[in-house]
């Protein structure tokens, strides 16, 4: 069995919603990585066999085969491939697998695995259209957050848990942060704002750094009058 290797890994920062990124199309954000790939290693996008991403809402914005598009908006050869994958929030992740266990398994040499999901610019949209499948005869279907609520009853996790590690989660990222522990793989992204001037875009703005589980508990829960989750 052949051994994969991971050569190089790269991200843009993470934009919140109606944020920095807003006005930066999902089909360029997931050609910034590409772009940089090239640029910090020096290698030839031909030898690339194929690339494969993860992306949840292939919609709108994000429809079609976002992978492809987004390695011709890179500038790469028509020549390349690409694929894009579906599995909710494991998406990204299991791209990269899927590229190393091909390595793996002696059919490629040179692939890249990753993501994109650029909620700003897709709805965020329920389908049910599934009632009335075997589906649902053997299972109750419920949104996510309500699915949320009875894993937690079910393992036992209580309000006071998980705003607690939410407050570990939160100071941990900003160390990180502070640390410089993402210097190595954040690549800016140059944004434009809502007058059309461009800026650099270097550092996740989703954090919240003074988040404290005291201050959590304050919150209204979203999916369950005396349940674990809010907003």
């Amino acid at each position: 069995m052949s051994q994969a290797l991971i050569v190089d890994a790269v991200r843009t920062p993470r934009g919140k919603r109606e944020g920095s990124l807003k006005f930066v199309h999902p089909i360029d954000l997931a050609a910034v990585p590409l772009e940089a790939l090239v640029e910090r290693n020096k290698f030839s996008p031909l030898l690339v066999e194929d690339v494969l991403y993860g992306c949840v809402s292939q919609r709108d914005a994000q429809d079609n085969v976002i992978a492809r598009e987004a390695v011709l908006a890179a500038g790469w050869p028509v020549e390349i491939p690409g694929a894009t994958l579906n599995r909710f929030c494991g998406s990204g992740l299991s791209a990269c697998n899927l590229m190393a266990h091909t390595i793996m398994a002696g059919m490629s040499e040179v692939l890249i695995g990753g993501g994109v999901e650029h909620m700003t610019r897709v709805p965020m949209a329920i389908n049910f259209e599934m009632a009335g499948s075997k589906l649902t005869e053997r299972f109750d279907l419920v949104p996510q957050g309500v699915s949320a609520e009875l894993i937690a009853e079910k393992y036992g996790f209580t309000r006071r848990q998980l705003d607690e590690y939410a407050e570990r989660s939160q100071a941990r990222a900003a160390q990180a942060w502070e640390e410089k522990r993402f210097s190595k793989s954040i690549v800016p992204v140059t944004a434009k704002d809502a007058e059309g001037k461009s800026f650099r875009f270097e550092k996740d703005e989703h954090l919240r750094p003074g988040t404290t589980a005291d201050k959590l508990a304050t919150l209204k829960t979203v999916f369950k009058e005396d349940g674990v989750i809010h907003a």
